[in-house]
């Protein structure tokens, strides 16, 4: 059930993929409304992430970090400012496991990471997730904020060959 009539049964999910509007907005914060943020660590990957403050584009995370706290990461995405995304390359990693750098789907399942949000050219969204439930409430979620071109990622039909937004 919620295969979507397009994933045999025999195929594994490995994520799901979707257009956002190439706009002002809090996207970050909507995409990962049904994933419990607090409970990881995040990898923050060459991105480029804006909030428009001071009628200006200021960068959304500090420049001279690269790993946040759940809590850290929500106050980032939480806050009042609208926000714009060209790029953005997030990695959860539960607290007290090995946080690392991931380049193909084969670390990312080797890994301890256990959730990855890609955002290329403002629009393009990606997300990997380990475990189906998850997985199908982020699902359900971009489906009920409307979102464009809503699929499964499957073994069959990932085309990525690098895991990282740029």
């Amino acid at each position: 059930m919620g295969w979507n009539g397009a994933i045999n049964m025999g195929q594994r999910m490995r994520g799901i993929s979707f257009e956002i509007p190439n706009e002002y907005g809090k996207w970050l914060s909507h995409i990962l409304k049904p994933f419990n943020c607090k409970n990881y660590y995040w990898l923050v990957g060459a991105g480029e992430e804006y909030k428009w403050q001071d009628n200006d584009l200021k960068p959304l995370f500090p420049d001279d970090v690269n790993i946040l706290k759940g809590e850290d990461l929500l106050q980032f995405l939480d806050s009042e400012e609208p926000q714009y995304i060209v790029f953005a390359d997030l990695k959860a990693f539960p607290t007290g496991t090995n946080i690392l750098n991931i380049d193909k789907y084969e670390d990312f399942i080797n890994s301890d990471c256990e959730l990855i949000l890609l955002i290329v050219d403002s629009s393009y969204t990606s997300i990997y997730c380990k475990d189906v439930e998850t997985l199908n409430q982020l699902h359900a979620n971009a489906k009920m904020i409307n979102v464009d071109s809503l699929a499964y990622i499957t073994d069959d039909n990932d085309f990525r060959k690098t895991l990282k937004a740029r």
